[in-house]
């Protein structure tokens, strides 16, 4: 769907609602679960800890602190120390990197602040393999320092090297809570985002790393993040997973039906949809400024919505996707180079946008990363949170309610989701975990 707001991706203008604060969280869960996405760099849990590799930037410059002065970190967590180790291995840094608009994106976003970059000192939380501190690098940074948690922090250091960077871009085997830097930083840079935008909890780590080390008016890459959602149709979706069962070679197994919609739909799903399974324009569920946001807002997010169905059609869930924003300071324009083959004007889609690179109608506003219906596919897709049982729903039929998203009390990476939605008189509650 397209948005009449300032976003091509579903910007709902100024008629979101907003948000409130819950304090109710499902009970927590008892094991870590296969890390899907993000956070290479640290975990701002107060119970986690330091790692016993951690390196101190003052170790390699020879400007260590006296000892007095030294903090002990927190703890560890089982469940971080699994999470991290999840991001040694090469694969998921291989689809991250091999998703085209998300690194030329990043790529791009450091060029255009290329005069806030040059000379200056950048953190990039969660470095994974380093590129986007050899970005900063060759974007003229004067230092880098590359801070991850996980294993891969051993290759980004040979990576570094191997491009002949080492006396650019320091790599920090480590949380951002254990490794201690020297000196204040003017840029942060990270890709923090993790499905449904707050899944995995990595914003907490970009958020210690600026309250640590940002100076004021310092630059942080992406400077905003929106979470969207929206109803959605799929009925492709439910045939295959559901509808399968009536008949199986002839055999009618529809007593399989329930256990197929629970063990498909309990959790949320992670896929890609077009704008013709979106029901309406979207809403906005959380807006995020790096600059400003602080990590208990994290804890727990509510938001009121209320749509208005442009179709009749059989709605099988809600779907969920962001967009992140990357602008400087107000007072210091952005360099655009050739490279951003975008297009200023109307909030549509159109031919001449290329890939998910977008700019309001300003030409000297920000780009913008979407992860949209209407964008081209990135590995972020989409997330649906599925009914087990579609509703039909009429042209204009209003579907109102609530939606809170919650970290697990036991462990932050998984994202407890609370749907409260009622329509034509009859109201539902939907609540799921994404682990």
């Amino acid at each position: 769907m397209q948005s009449p707001g300032d976003y091509s991706n579903g910007f709902h203008g100024d008629n979101h609602h907003e948000l409130e604060r819950e304090e109710k969280q499902l009970p927590g869960l008892s094991s870590f679960g296969q890390a899907k996405k993000r956070s290479r760099g640290v975990a701002h849990d107060p119970r986690g800890g330091g790692l016993t590799n951690g390196v101190r930037v003052s170790d390699q410059l020879a400007e260590q602190k006296p000892l007095d002065t030294q903090k002990s970190p927190p703890p560890c967590t089982d469940f971080d120390v699994a999470y991290f180790h999840s991001y040694a291995h090469v694969g998921i840094h291989e689809e991250m990197i091999k998703d085209r608009a998300r690194t030329e994106t990043y790529k791009e976003a450091i060029m255009q602040h290329q005069s806030l970059i040059q000379g200056k000192v950048v953190v990039d939380v969660g470095c994974g393999t380093g590129i986007l501190s050899i970005f900063c690098a060759q974007a003229g940074a004067k230092r880098v320092y590359a801070v991850d948690a996980s294993d891969i922090a051993v290759q980004a250091k040979e990576v570094v090297k191997a491009n002949g960077l080492s006396d650019k871009v320091i790599v920090l085997h480590g949380r951002v809570e254990d490794v201690e830097i020297d000196e204040e930083v003017d840029v942060i840079i990270s890709e923090w985002m993790g499905y449904m935008l707050l899944y995995e909890s990595m914003l907490g780590s970009v958020i210690t790393a600026r309250n640590r080390w940002l100076k004021p008016g310092g630059l942080i890459l992406p400077s905003h993040a929106t979470l969207y959602m929206a109803p959605v149709s799929h009925p492709d979706r439910y045939s295959h997973s559901i509808d399968f069962w009536r008949n199986v070679y002839g055999i009618d197994m529809s007593a399989m039906m329930q256990l197929a919609k629970q063990c498909a739909f309990e959790e949320p799903s992670v896929e890609s949809i077009s704008d013709e399974n979106v029901l309406t324009w979207p809403e906005v569920v959380k807006h995020i400024d790096c600059q400003t946001v602080k990590i208990q807002e994290l804890d727990s997010v509510t938001a009121r919505y209320k749509f208005k169905s442009m179709m009749r059609a059989p709605m099988h869930g809600f779907g969920f996707w962001f967009d992140v924003e990357f602008s400087g300071p107000a007072s210091s324009p952005a360099k655009t180079t050739s490279a951003t083959s975008v297009a200023s004007g109307s909030s549509s889609m159109s031919p001449s946008r290329e890939g998910n690179q977008k700019k309001r109608s300003n030409p000297s506003d920000a780009l913008v990363l979407s992860t949209s219906p209407e964008s081209p596919p990135t590995h972020w897709q989409q997330t649906i949170v599925y009914f087990y049982d579609p509703i039909d729903v009429e042209q204009d039929q209003v579907i109102e309610g609530s939606v809170t998203l919650s970290q697990s009390k036991e462990n932050r990476r998984f994202m407890n989701i609370h749907l409260e939605y009622s329509s034509a008189g009859r109201s539902f509650v939907k609540e799921s975990v994404m682990r």
